[in-house]
C-alpha cells in the first residue's frame, strides 16, 4: 500500500512517471479512484478526508482537487495512460511510463525561431571566434618518433642503437 501511495502522489505531483509494468498496472485503478473522489461535487469534504487517507502531501491534495478534479470533470473515466517502453537493461523488467490524459509531450517546432537563450550567432560581416589552444579545434599533435627508435623500458638507460 506504501508503494501505491507514493506512486500515486508522485504521478499527482509530476503527471507522468517512469516505473515498471506491473507496478504500472497496479497503480492506474488507484489512481484514477482518487481522481473520480476529486470529481465529487456532492460531499467535498468527505471526499477530501477519503483522499486524504490514501495521500499524505498537503501541495498533491490541493492539486488533486482544484486542478485535476476540474480537468477531468467532464470525462467518465480513463484519467491516465500506460505507454510501454522495452526492458530495462539490468534485469530486464519490461518498463512503462503512467501519465495524465492531458499531459502529453508537446516539443516546440523547428521552425519557431527560438533559440538557445544567450547564444548570439555571428552575421555574414562578423569574424567566428578562434578555436583556443588545447581545444578539439586548436589542439597541436606532436611530432612523429624517428623511426626505428625503440623506447627502453627503464628511467635512466641510454636508448639502444638502430
Amino acid at each position: 500500500m506504501a508503494l501505491l501511495r507514493n506512486l500515486t502522489t508522485a504521478l499527482f505531483e509530476r503527471e507522468r512517471i517512469r516505473t515498471t509494468l506491473m507496478k504500472a498496472k497496479e497503480l492506474r485503478p488507484y489512481a484514477e479512484r482518487l481522481i473520480t473522489l476529486a470529481r465529487r461535487d456532492d460531499d467535498r469534504l468527505h471526499a477530501r478526508r477519503l483522499a486524504a487517507r490514501e495521500l499524505q502531501d498537503r501541495r498533491v491534495m490541493k492539486k488533486l482537487f482544484d486542478d485535476l478534479g476540474a480537468r477531468f470533470a467532464g470525462r467518465p473515466g480513463g484519467y491516465t495512460r500506460i505507454l510501454r517502453l522495452g526492458p530495462r537493461h539490468g534485469d530486464g523488467a519490461e518498463m512503462a511510463i503512467v501519465e495524465l490524459i492531458g499531459s502529453e509531450y508537446k516539443p516546440e517546432k523547428k521552425g519557431d525561431g527560438k533559440g538557445k537563450k544567450g547564444a548570439a550567432k555571428p552575421t555574414e560581416g562578423e569574424a567566428k571566434p578562434e578555436a583556443k589552444a588545447g581545444t578539439a579545434k586548436g589542439k597541436v599533435r606532436p611530432a612523429p618518433k624517428a623511426a626505428g627508435r625503440k623506447p627502453s623500458g627503464r628511467k635512466g638507460e641510454p636508448e639502444p642503437e638502430a
